[in-house]
């Protein structure tokens, strides 16, 4: 698979990144949040958290196929200096070098502003779990039974990385 890793632009992307999120919204317990967004509240989302921290978008043949993106932390003025990230990809590019190079391009863009990134993985997601150990990530600790999704408790295993 030939891909290659851009900023995001909202109002060309945000259609694609909502497709993208949405199965993971509705279908899985993977996002805590139970309704998807639509493509205007992607683009807020793009134009917010791109302007901020960054958002990346792989493309292949045209078609957007996995963006990652940072986020604030926490709204306290000592947590400035970090950031959650997160990363969603094409259910059918899964497993194919994708999110590895999201991640990369996105670091390199929080690195210079930000000292640690942190990511939550709602579990079971072993995939995920992989992939953020071998981006550098350690596991810091498990929030147990946290959200509610899918008529089950939910446990979230937080993970950082320091940039």
């Amino acid at each position: 698979m030939t891909f290659s890793i851009r900023r995001a632009d909202p109002a060309r992307d945000a259609a694609a990144c909502a497709r993208i999120y949405a199965p993971y919204v509705t279908e899985s317990w993977i996002s805590f949040e139970v309704e998807a967004p639509d493509d205007a509240e992607m683009e807020q989302r793009i134009r917010s958290f791109g302007a901020s921290h960054g958002w990346v978008v792989a493309v292949s043949d045209g078609a957007v196929i996995g963006y990652a993106y940072g986020s604030p932390h926490r709204t306290r003025a000592a947590y400035s200096q970090s950031c959650d990230v997160a990363i969603y990809v094409d259910r059918t590019c899964a497993r194919r070098g994708v999110g590895r190079a999201l991640y990369t391009e996105l670091f390199a863009i929080l690195a210079p502003k930000y000292h640690a990134a942190f990511a939550g993985v709602t579990m079971p997601n072993d995939p995920s779990m992989a992939l953020h150990a071998a981006m550098g990530f350690e596991r810091v600790g498990t929030y147990r039974e946290v959200g509610w999704k899918m008529g089950g408790w939910r446990d979230v295993t937080w993970w950082q990385r320091i940039l």
